[in-house]
């Protein structure tokens, strides 16, 4: 019983201090956010709300899923309900045509990266996996 008058309590002040945070203004207000989830790809910025001392809001993420975002009260810190990507496909052809890879196909994010298939220079079909926020080239797999 003990326990959860301490976890009740800890949840109050927590959402107090989100509170006094707002109205001090050291919480990030509702342009600064909408301007923060912009910078990380997000579009279609939907209910976005300071509810319980965090940020919520729903989203479309750069690799074209909706998640649900819960941030930080500055907005510093974004969670998603499920994983997602700083890059688009579009920003992933980008990364792979500049590499060299020509005849990009089946661009996927799948657990967590980016998946694509393409032609090497010499003409060989491979399958490429990508770090989902850097572009970064994994892996190059012959097919």
């Amino acid at each position: 019983m003990r326990i959860h008058h301490s976890i009740l309590f800890l949840a109050i002040i927590a959402c107090a201090s989100a509170a006094q945070a707002q109205e001090r203004g050291d919480a990030a207000t509702e342009p600064q956010v909408r301007a923060l989830l912009t910078e990380k790809g997000y579009t279609r910025i939907d209910d976005l709300r300071f509810s319980r001392g965090m940020w919520r809001a729903d989203a479309t993420s750069a690799d074209g899923n909706r998640v649900d975002l819960t941030l930080s009260p500055n907005g510093d810190v974004i969670h998603a309900d499920t994983q997602v990507a700083s890059l688009s496909k579009d920003d992933v052809k980008a990364k792979l045509t500049a590499a060299g890879y020509s005849e990009i196909h089946d661009i996927d994010f799948d657990d967590g990266i980016w998946k694509a298939e393409a032609e090497r220079e010499n003409g060989k079909n491979v399958r490429i996996r990508l770090d989902a926020d850097s572009g970064n080239i994994l892996s190059v797999e012959n097919e």
